[in-house]
């Protein structure tokens, strides 16, 4: 103030000019003579501390009063001399007392924290010590001070926990018709009032679009409202959309454009916001709304989305049409072991169906049956010395563990080529058979006679392990056998680990995406293993068992591990499982280095039990959901790649005859350009129908826009819009529902936005109240408009540090629970300082009141003070004419104190001067300031009023 004048002096005549603009009107003369001399003027000039000076007295002179309010009541203090504004002290110990009782501060019984308060209003440097006193003008500026504001600041902060309920769940600051700065007929449209809405942590906008001439523009269509470019607006809400606040911002767009401006709108959207904007479900498979942590710096789109009906309703040919368009063998890649294996395939209905791999025409991946036996444990090869070997190996063997008839190796025969032997313990000798072997047609056969032939060695042991043999007048059976000196034993094989447990092994395996990936491990309980197979994506635990020289799964034995692994390859072990990708350590080393889940196919097959190929049917590839490409790789093979558009997963194939990779690509190819055809044309007659562009319908996910007349049915990705004039007001049952209980229970799960009835056409706004009471989270007000309703908005959403989101009260949210004890709450207002100055000093006077209210009188509701006559700088309301008052609050969680300041006219009409709204949940009690604002809910530096607040549970 003092800056106005030079060298920071100002006269008397110049100070007569000044104090009506601050509100107040000299009384007489001598007054403010009377003052300079008293505050050691000279020449009727003062300096800057003279006119510091000056001021605390004239603001303390009308308001000395007010102290007589603590000398009495508990916590009462005296204060021998009240006359100047530091004729008296208030210590240290009173002003805790008076924190603790009257103010209920709890934190005030840390008396280092009392100090360091009241060192904020200690002008003197000197008195700043370990046991300040107050002056009593001092104590007076405390009360009127923003630290002894009525608004309890931790109300003002961010909960992050609170922020990870459904949206459901959450009041959402909202705004009608965003782009206005005025009414709804005349007024001008801005993308600074996106700017400004933001700014103020509005985080559900609307953008009203109609076709341009060359591009979506934004108005109030059919009216005189100027317009603004679609694009512009976007680009500003790209600006500012998370300076206030980092949680998601809803885009409410009303539709008007045709589908080529839509077009339009989507592609600028994707090319403004970019990785902000939301196209996708965060999780496809939720029941509810993600929470606004998780959609943290997301745009979300709310519009009209083409219904599934619409899009399923495909011009195709009918079922009993279908023809096989292709069918053969292709050898298809797999890339977690890296090689090609053969598939029995056909094209049928635009997919691509192909068998489990052809393992028994795979030369590569497994050894011919004749040649099985060389893995064997029974089997010893050529042994130095040939049958006096054997026998010794035989008689060490036996002799020290109570030899057992049929204990059997087998050897190479030591005179013949392609002929072996089988050394046998009898009766504690040693018989040597000779095992034959021959090969006719390509095709091998193993005999002891000609009687009975076996096509591998393995199957012949395995006969005779089963059946007696009669054999040069001997009758006898194979019982156990003889293992052969460092043999490879299965601790030695990749799928077998000998210290891993269940946990580990199913952490092993869901890093490898494919059913029948496979491991055996030994389990704790000696002679036991474990096998475990992945299918179906899930873990399955087989138990095998040694019982003496064999092992047992399922009820089939085997001589080994590996015999057992090489039969379940081939055989089905349970429902559908086969073994397949030996999880060996060298696998796993892979998948540490790359995602294994990429090449997986076939995890997102979908095999319906009518394919063409049965129950042979591994996996199925949607031909007309990809793109194909042809061109050498692998080794040099040509190669035909399908990728899929949506998941972006490849499958690979090539043939053993080049041309027929030719033939395969080429009706491949035929297919996808079809399909594109008559998709393009599906689109153009859905977009037609519906009036909705395919690009804007695909970016909305979350807040699709429908129109209900009922609420009984909905999905919780749906909002639904109505007027204001629709929602049930308190004590009236006719509106969207007879019942509110149904549209609270819409609310739980889905989202509801209420906007402004068409009438409203002075941008006026209507009750919220109504709507916060029924759950509705997007209650759209006219921010242009400074009315109450915009103030009871604002003050909502400064809870939770106005990020724009509000939780809902437990009771709305969940049905079981009960609504929060009803309160009394009494107030008194007691004075005022620095009231706002318009051209003339004021008469102010104070309205207070409840909202939402349910008392049918207003007395029930509001009251106000007397009027103070020319005083906006320091008026007092005391007296009998100024009594408290109190309310009764039915619902705390909902409820308002609203105070308004108006002056008296001319024509004694009140006139608005200042506000101060706040939800009754945080208020405190005591005596307190109460901080104004202007009708645009800004701060007024320095203005502020002093009540008293008692708040009882009834």
């Amino acid at each position: 103030m003092m800056n106005r004048y030079p060298n920071y002096r100002i006269t008397l005549k110049e100070l007569k000019s000044l104090l009506p603009q601050i509100n107040f009107i000299v009384p007489s003369g001598r007054f403010l003579e009377e003052r300079f001399v008293e505050v050691g003027a000279k020449d009727y000039v003062l300096d800057f501390q003279q006119f510091n000076k000056f001021y605390n007295l004239l603001v303390f002179e009308n308001q000395k009063m007010l102290l007589e309010e603590f000398e009495k009541g508990s916590a009462a203090f005296t204060m021998s001399n009240t006359d100047r504004p530091d004729s008296s002290v208030l210590p240290l110990d009173d002003f805790q007392n008076f924190l603790l009782n009257r103010q209920k501060e709890d934190w005030a019984k840390d008396l280092n924290k009392v100090q360091e308060l009241m060192t904020i209003f200690i002008d003197d440097t000197m008195r700043k010590s370990n046991n300040p006193k107050f002056t009593v003008g001092e104590f007076l500026s405390f009360l009127f001070s923003k630290e002894n504001s009525i608004w309890d600041e931790k109300f003002s902060e961010i909960c992050p926990l609170d922020m990870n309920n459904p949206l459901s769940h959450y009041w959402i600051n909202s705004s009608h018709n965003t782009y206005l700065i005025g009414d709804q007929l005349r007024s001008e449209s801005s993308t600074e009032a996106y700017v400004r809405c933001l700014r103020l942590g509005c985080r559900c906008i609307e953008l009203d679009c109609w076709n341009g001439p060359d591009e979506p523009v934004i108005y109030h269509g059919r009216t005189m409202t100027s317009k603004i470019k679609f694009k512009d607006a976007v680009k500003a809400i790209n600006d500012h959309a998370f300076i206030t606040s980092e949680y998601p911002v809803v885009l409410s767009i009303e539709e008007h454009c045709d589908i080529k401006q839509q077009k339009m709108m989507a592609q600028m959207l994707r090319d403004v916001f970019q990785d902000k904007l939301l196209t996708k479900p965060l999780d496809p498979e939720a029941e509810h709304l993600p929470s606004p942590n998780q959609l943290k710096g997301k745009i979300i789109i709310k519009h009209q989305k083409i219904k599934e009906s619409d899009r399923t309703d495909k011009i195709r040919n009918a079922k009993e049409n279908s023809v096989v368009e292709k069918e053969g063998e292709l050898c298809i890649w797999d890339s977690i072991d890296k090689r090609f294996y053969k598939h029995d395939c056909v094209i049928l209905d635009n997919k691509l169906y192909y068998s489990e791999e052809k393992w028994e025409e795979d030369t590569d991946s497994t050894k011919d049956d004749s040649d099985l036996y060389l893995s064997e444990t029974w089997f010893h090869g050529r042994l130095a010395g040939g049958r006096r070997t054997a026998e010794k190996l035989l008689c060490d063997f036996c002799k020290g563990r109570d030899g057992i008839d049929g204990t059997f190796l087998v050897r190479e025969s030591d005179t013949s080529i392609r002929n072996y032997s089988i050394s046998l313990w009898t009766n504690g000798r040693i018989q040597h058979y000779r095992i034959f072997c021959s090969s006719e047609n390509g095709h091998t056969s193993f005999f002891l006679t000609n009687k009975q032939c076996f096509p591998s060695m393995c199957a012949l042991i395995e006969y005779y392990r089963q059946n007696h043999i009669e054999y040069d007048g001997f009758n006898w059976r194979l019982t156990r056998f003889l293992p052969r000196l460092n043999f490879v034993s299965h601790h030695q094989i990749g799928w077998f680990y000998s210290n891993l447990s269940r946990a580990e092994a199913e952490d092993y395996l869901l890093r490898i995406p494919r059913d029948g990936a496979f491991l055996i491990r030994q389990r704790e309980e000696p002679g036991t293993f474990a096998l475990s197979v992945r299918a179906e994506g899930a873990i399955k635990h087989f138990l095998i068992f040694r019982d003496n020289s064999k092992y047992v799964l399922s009820d089939t034995s085997f001589f080994s591990l590996e015999e057992m692994v090489r039969f379940f390859r081939e055989h089905i072990l349970k429902d559908k499982i086969k073994l397949r990708y030996p999880v060996t350590p060298q696998l796993l080393e892979r998948s540490y280095t790359e995602d294994l889940s990429t090449y997986d196919s076939e995890l997102y097959s979908e095999v319906t039990e009518d394919n063409p190929l049965g129950v042979q049917c591994k996996g199925v590839v949607d031909i007309s959901k990809c793109n194909v490409v042809r061109k050498a790789k692998h080794a040099g093979h040509l190669v035909v790649t399908l990728m899929n558009k949506e998941n972006l997963r490849q499958t690979e194939f090539t043939c053993e005859i080049s041309e027929q990779v030719d033939e395969w690509y080429q009706v491949i190819l035929n297919i996808i350009q079809r399909e594109q055809s008559l998709e393009k044309k599906r689109i153009e007659e859905m977009e037609s129908k519906t009036k909705i562009a395919i690009e804007m319908s695909d970016m909305v996910v979350y807040c699709q826009s429908t129109k209900k007349s009922t609420f009984e049915k909905y999905n919780y990705k749906e909002v639904c819009s109505v007027k204001d004039n629709t929602i049930p007001k308190e004590g009236n049952e006719t509106g969207v529902e007879k019942s509110d209980s149904i549209l609270l229970e819409y609310n739980r799960t889905a989202l509801t936005r209420v906007y402004p009835s068409g009438v409203r056409v002075d941008s006026s706004n209507f009750d919220p109240c109504p709507s916060w009471k029924l759950g509705c989270q997007m209650v759209a007000l006219n921010f242009q408009t400074a009315d109450k309703f915009m103030q009871l908005n604002s003050a909502l959403f400064s809870l939770n540090g106005g990020t724009g989101y509000v939780l809902k009260p437990e009771w709305i949210r969940n049905p079981t629970e009960k609504k929060p004890p009803k309160q009394n709450i009494r107030i008194r207002v007691i004075a005022a300082r620095h009231l706002p100055y318009l051209e003339h000093v004021i008469s102010p006077f104070v309205q207070v009141e409840l909202w939402p209210h349910t008392g049918s009188q207003v007395d029930d509701y509001s009251f106000k003070t007397t009027m103070f006559k020319d005083n906006g700088l320091n008026p007092v309301w005391l007296g009998p004419m100024n009594p408290p008052k109190c309310f009764k609050v039915d619902e705390p969680d909902l409820a308002f104190l609203r105070f308004v300041v108006f002056k008296e006219d001319t024509f004694s009409d009140a006139k608005f001067l200042a506000h101060a709204t706040f939800p009754i949940r945080g208020i405190r009690s005591g005596y307190r300031s109460v901080p104004l604002k202007n009708g645009f809910n800004e701060n007024l530096k320095l203005a502020s009023l002093l009540v008293h607040v008692d708040q009882l549970e009834v």
